[in-house]
């Protein structure tokens, strides 16, 4: 595969994959195998792994039902040609998950989905990705282990435990710092930025259905070292 040496593949992908809204799910077709392909939208667990919400009125899930491997594809949706994008292919399987983290995490991040996620045919599903091919332009062509682009939650129980607190304090308290995170440190265009959650290696910010992954730059497992983060990158937005 074509790489460069300035290049951080592995974090171009980490990147896409939070950031990611909506992405094209790929199943198999019971019975004659054929592929088909639909748009989803998309969230992640703690540790990376793509989540989904979907029915079981749905082709798809009918599918994935009877044949749990999947392929996502995730891509910048840029403007200009999207070939020019960056985009990965996530392969592994796919199972439905009652882990209410899951649903918290996808809601917070796909808040539009609430009108309809109680329905009785509409569930999580998480993708237990196998592999991933990353194509970020000529010479950033790149197959990445999954442990390449997942995230380690080891011992980060405290800071998950603690996330959907902290994402409240955020939204209520700091909402001038998301918006320096956003503005200053990721060079985005100001606005009404709201945090959707965290990980130990990133901060997720939204303003309507724009999303951007704010890299800590360390490994954060406790909700004390959360707030000393938060704190640092707000010091160095703030004298940006």
């Amino acid at each position: 595969m074509l790489t460069s040496d300035k290049f951080d593949a592995a974090q171009a992908a980490k990147r896409l994959l939070r950031e990611a809204r909506g992405g094209a799910l790929a199943t198999l077709m019971p019975g004659t195998g054929a592929p088909y392909c639909s748009l989803v939208n998309v969230a992640t667990a703690a540790d990376g792994s793509p989540l989904l919400l979907v029915s079981t009125l749905a082709i798809h899930t009918r599918n994935l039902l009877a044949d749990d491997r999947v392929s996502l594809m995730l891509d910048e949706r840029t403007t200009g040609d999207p070939l020019e994008g960056t985009r990965i292919m996530l392969s592994g399987t796919i199972a439905r998950s009652d882990d209410p983290e899951h649903r918290r995490r996808y809601l917070a991040r796909q808040p539009e989905a609430e009108a309809f996620a109680g329905f009785k045919d509409f569930a999580i599903y998480r993708i237990d990705v196998t592999a991933c091919h990353l194509v970020a332009g000529f010479g950033r062509i790149v197959d990445l282990a999954p442990a390449a682009i997942l995230t380690d939650v080891a011992e980060a129980d405290a800071l998950l435990a603690a996330e959907a607190g902290a994402t409240a304090h955020m939204n209520e308290d700091h909402r001038d710092a998301l918006r320096l995170y956003a503005t200053v440190l990721l060079g985005e265009t100001d606005g009404d930025w709201r945090c959707a959650g965290c990980d130990p290696e990133g901060l997720d910010l939204h303003l309507g259905r724009r999303a951007r992954w704010l890299p800590f730059g360390e490994t954060v497992r406790s909700p004390g070292a959360l707030r000393q983060t938060l704190k640092r990158l707000a010091e160095a937005a703030r004298a940006g």
